[in-house]
């Protein structure tokens, strides 16, 4: 099943690489001007980027300890850019998080970005329930409002969407969310004993 959806993703990231070759050659053999001007005589600033979808899978979820800490939280980016979601999670202002950002609280919770258009009443974040061992990790439920928080039983969109809009869906101690009803020892507790090993 994971093999099968990891195989569709690459997939559409196939299909969706080819969407801006051929709008550039559209673009290019649209006008007989040569000097990148369109009618108007302003320069033409057309985006052609193309945003490809990740699926994860039970093992793109790391220890926490080979993640990246941001003050109480962990990053990491299965889509290969770390920076970009670095310089949002960095960010007092906020900012959109690039697709493949994953963000964990606790090991056995997780929310990943995905492309526009996954889910756009959770601003396409997929959210994770996990069980993790010292063997690895398990995805036991992935979604939209049907995963529920471990901490208060309620759905993990619904928590997340508290936060204010700069932010992205992140929920920290000044972005809107309601607090957890537990303390910063247990959560930090918990994120200590994750039984992962790092590979």
């Amino acid at each position: 099943m994971h093999d099968a959806q990891r195989r569709v993703g690459a997939l559409t990231h196939v299909a969706l690489m080819a969407i801006p070759i051929v709008i550039a050659v559209a673009v290019g053999c649209s006008s007989g001007d040569d000097d990148g001007e369109d009618a108007s005589g302003t320069a033409g600033t057309t985006d052609t980027t193309a945003v490809a979808d990740v699926v994860v899978i039970a093992s793109d979820f790391k220890p926490l300890a080979e993640m990246t800490r941001v003050r109480g939280f962990f990053v990491d980016n299965v889509a290969g850019d770390l920076d970009g979601t670095l310089a949002v999670a960095n960010d007092p202002e906020g900012g959109t998080y690039p697709v493949g950002t994953v963000i964990q609280l606790i090991p056995q919770e997780a929310m990943v970005k995905r492309a526009p258009g996954f889910d756009p009443g959770s601003n396409d974040w997929e959210f994770f329930t996990l069980d993790v061992t010292a063997s690895g990790t398990t995805i036991v439920t992935r979604g939209g409002s049907e995963v529920i928080n471990r901490f208060n039983g309620t759905s993990c969109a619904d928590c997340h969407s508290a936060a204010e809009p700069q932010f992205d869906f992140v929920c920290e101690d000044d972005h809107g969310c309601a607090a957890l009803p537990v303390g910063d020892d247990v959560i930090t507790a918990i994120q200590n004993a994750d039984p992962r090993p790092r590979s």
